[in-house]
């Protein structure tokens, strides 16, 4: 669990959300991608590094690869909304529903 301080924006949200191939994700021009792809494959010296010249991109990264909510969290920060109940309780399937959306409880009540 992530202990920072450090708010996310909606747009580096969407954009580590795109990396993740995530619903919600919107793509990052080419310089961000990079960077994405560099502090990702970075040691810890030069991970360390990137993180104090881009702390937000850097979290966000961080949140998504290693927080087991992290994917969740960042779907938040990206104010994503699901198409059927209009709620931005995550997580979120590819279709753009949220999970109790996607598979809601049959009538009868029997799962």
């Amino acid at each position: 669990m992530s202990t920072s301080s450090i708010t996310i924006t909606t747009e580096t949200a969407r954009h580590v959300l795109w990396r993740y191939d995530r619903c919600g994700g919107a793509q990052p021009g080419t310089f961000t991608q990079h960077l994405m792809a560099a502090i990702e494959s970075a040691d810890v010296r030069n991970r360390a590094i990137l993180r104090d010249a881009y702390p937000e991109l850097s979290e966000a990264l961080h949140l998504a690869r290693y927080d087991e909510d992290g994917l969740a969290k960042l779907q938040a920060a990206a104010a994503i909304r699901c198409t059927r109940c209009q709620g931005t309780d995550g997580p979120f399937v590819p279709a753009g529903l949220c999970e109790a959306c996607a598979r809601p409880m049959p009538l009868d009540g029997v799962a």
